[in-house]
């Protein structure tokens, strides 16, 4: 599956300073990651720091799928407001959730200082807004929600989001989100556990995996084999592949790249932004002053056709972005789009989906992939060695 198109903004702002072989060799190992995107890359670390040998594979260049497609808003609020969460998924689940993504960004900063890691994260606001009063009521059961439950949220009316720049009548204002280049930090990653001893094989695509005595075998496309006692599949949306229940819906969604903005509104400079539109619309700057925006989700049909509607996509969201920062001059450079899912209840997906096979997924659907990741980092830990852990009770398979 081809997972974005191919002038996304990530690859292209940092050149490849490192590159990996294909396989050429049957090899044994401990733990097999499949999957070199953001991640993989996170589970690496974990596991890596564990002391465990590792191997891992991707089958296109490592940080090439979803990863370089990404826009990196790093949220605690997940696509599921927390008050419609609590009727899903009862009111423990859906508190610890959003708990978890909180205490997720903090961790994902640590991890960052500890690999020394120069992928621009900085710590911002989010600001959750409205531009219809029709949706007035519905963000305000999900102010009460989120106070009733300790999260320091403000309420923003029209006047004072007009003051920081967005045209909007109303907004729940986070103080715990951040941004960062995702691209960056996963290959920062991936060198950290190279170095460390991990083996890592791109363009090494996996076919097959069979159980022979106790061990994962994974045939690969080239006929060499990989023995492990352990698989971690970090696949994101491909998992589809090879999971057997139905647990996502895919989308194809687009996203575009300013040039530098000289001067960029308090708002676009302290906050990440989102709207309470379904599918929503999201805006947030990068370090050199660019805005990026995407939304305009549809149906995931194929590439061919998700990538043919991009250059209707860009004349839609620049009338989206234009309605929201009409004093902005929104110079485009650079469009994409690319795949992502939604569960039903917006949650990730952790653990053995066969509790008889040593086959882990760590699986962060929607737009809080990487935080969703970041939580799947100990929940793997113990379901490797088969230890109790909440998470794998709440985002378990056959749910």
């Amino acid at each position: 599956m081809k997972l974005r198109s191919t002038e996304t903004f990530w690859p292209l702002k940092n050149a490849m300073n490192i590159s990996y072989p294909s396989i050429d060799a049957d090899i044994k190992t401990e733990i097999l990651i499949i999957g070199g995107g953001i991640t993989g890359a996170l589970m690496a670390y974990k596991l890596i720091t564990q002391g465990k040998k590792i191997v891992l594979v991707d089958r296109r260049d490592v940080a090439n799928g979803s990863t370089a497609a990404s826009t990196a808003l790093l949220q605690y609020e997940i696509d599921v407001p927390l008050h419609e969460l609590i009727k899903l998924r009862g009111e423990q689940c859906a508190v610890e959730s959003y708990r978890n993504g909180k205490k997720a960004i903090f961790d994902l900063r640590n991890i960052i200082d500890t690999v020394e890691s120069d992928c621009g994260f900085e710590f911002k606001k989010s600001i959750y807004f409205t531009s219809y009063k029709k949706d007035i009521p519905f963000l305000k059961n999900e102010f009460k929600a989120r106070k009733q439950h300790d999260f320091d949220v403000t309420w923003l009316n029209k006047y004072e989001l007009e003051k920081m720049g967005l045209n909007a009548i109303a907004a729940i204002e986070s103080k715990t989100a951040a941004v960062m280049d995702p691209f960056k930090l996963a290959c920062d990653l991936l060198n950290y556990c190279y170095e460390n001893g991990m083996q890592i094989f791109d363009r090494t695509n996996i076919t097959s995996i069979h159980t022979q005595k106790g061990k994962c075998v994974a045939h690969t496309e080239n006929r060499c084999t990989i023995t492990a006692d352990h698989v971690v599949h970090c696949s994101g949306y491909e998992s589809t592949e090879t999971v057997q229940e139905k647990i996502v819906d895919l989308k194809s969604t687009y996203a575009l790249a300013s040039e530098s903005v000289p001067e960029l509104p308090s708002i676009l400079k302290n906050a990440v932004i989102w709207d309470t539109s379904s599918p929503y619309y999201y805006y947030r700057a990068t370090s050199d002053n660019r805005i990026i925006m995407g939304g305009g989700d549809e149906e995931f049909k194929d590439p061919k056709k998700r990538d043919k509607l991009i250059p209707k996509k860009e004349a839609s969201l620049l009338r989206q972005f234009r309605r929201r920062f009409p004093d902005i001059n929104f110079k485009l450079d650079y469009s994409w789009a690319g795949t992502f899912g939604e569960t039903k209840d917006g949650l990730p997906y952790f653990g053995k989906p066969d509790p008889k096979k040593n086959e882990h997924y760590v699986l962060g659907f929607g737009g809080n992939g990487i935080t969703f990741s970041v939580i799947g980092m100990n929940s793997i830990v113990d379901s490797i060695n088969n230890k109790k852990n909440l998470d794998l009770e709440y985002y378990r398979f056959g749910r």
